[in-house]
């Protein structure tokens, strides 16, 4: 969900259209919040009504990653040319300090197997669809917001399978090579082809880019609710355990990707956009490979984690706005 903001990653006045999609854009990711909480309850509450929905997941999370892709503009991608050096900046950050931050709560907290392996998969996972809007809504660079978001989702099925291979094979067997297929069916080919929509008939899809965050935000419940569902029992016994986690996990990876920017001097507003780059993550693209490649009880933390760093985001967003830049 990438917002498009004139004075910082447009070079002219944005359409009507674009506006609208702005306005939406960010009302949406004000309500997430809620309507995930409100999915999670669905699920936790009549587990056997999803019961066999856990295979639609990775075609649910495509619909997102769709939308996504519908999203970019070529602009996005000048972003990225005109500053290497800060998108690569923030992309070794994202996947150095989340990773790390994973393991090492798993570890702290001496989780279970299966849930420190969705704790290190969440930490592996790209950045959040929601963390331009919110870098927004902090006043941040959301130029570099966008182009750090969309190197991080390309190179997801490179750099998602080995890391996790890695940090969460001490716990479960990992099947690397068939995590990058999964990635790639479920990221990068619907990405592509919603940039290739966006291209070809842009100008009809304009007027369907208010909608868009609505029907992301829409799935992304969807799959709270399969998920939840589908651990409903496990919930009740290691919600208290799988909460501690996700907030030291999100609130140290805002935390340590805030403290990255300013150390590398890319100033506040880069440092806000760096802050949500890190410690926001694509949960649902988490919770799709955990149920997939481990059990639903390994995708409990991406479930936690998609409620909470949508909260923890606009509340950091909120504070951040009304702090001099």
């Amino acid at each position: 969900m990438s917002t498009e903001q004139p004075e910082q990653s447009r070079q002219s006045e944005p359409h009507g259209s674009e506006v609208v999609a702005d306005r939406s854009a960010r009302r949406a990711v004000t309500v997430f919040p809620v309507l995930v909480l409100l999915a999670g309850a669905v699920g936790l509450l009549l587990p056997g009504s999803f019961t066999g929905w856990g295979e639609a997941v990775p075609y649910l999370l495509g619909v997102v990653m769709f939308c996504m892709g519908v999203t970019m503009t070529p602009q996005d991608f000048h972003g990225v040319a005109r500053r290497p050096w800060a998108v690569v900046l923030g992309l070794v950050a994202h996947y150095v300090i989340m990773p790390g931050l994973g393991w090492a709560v798993a570890h702290l907290l001496q989780l279970p197997p299966q849930l420190a392996a969705g704790v290190i998969l969440v930490g592996c996972a790209p950045s959040g669809t929601a963390s331009n809007v919110v870098t927004y809504l902090a006043r941040g660079d959301v130029a570099l917001s966008v182009s750090v978001a969309t190197v991080s989702t390309l190179v997801a099925p490179l750099v998602t399978p080995p890391l996790t291979l890695l940090l969460a094979g001490e716990y479960l067997p990992v099947d690397a090579g068939s995590m990058v297929t999964d990635i790639l069916k479920t990221v990068l080919l619907p990405v592509c082809a919603g940039l290739v929509v966006r291209l070809v008939a842009g100008r009809h899809m304009q007027r369907a880019l208010p909608v868009l965050p609505w029907l992301s935000a829409l799935t992304i419940g969807v799959i709270v609710t399969v998920v939840v569902a589908g651990s409903a029992d496990a919930i009740k016994s290691a919600a208290l355990l799988v909460f501690v986690a996700v907030v030291l996990h999100n609130g140290l990876g805002l935390a340590l990707g805030y403290g990255a920017g300013r150390i590398a001097r890319l100033g506040e507003p880069g440092s806000r956009a760096m802050a949500f780059e890190v410690g926001m993550q694509n949960s649902g693209l988490a919770a799709s490979l955990a149920t997939a490649h481990f059990s639903p009880l390994a995708a409990l933390p991406a479930a936690v984690f998609s409620v909470w760093h949508n909260i923890s985001g606009a509340l950091a967003a909120a504070w951040l706005s009304r702090r001099p830049r």
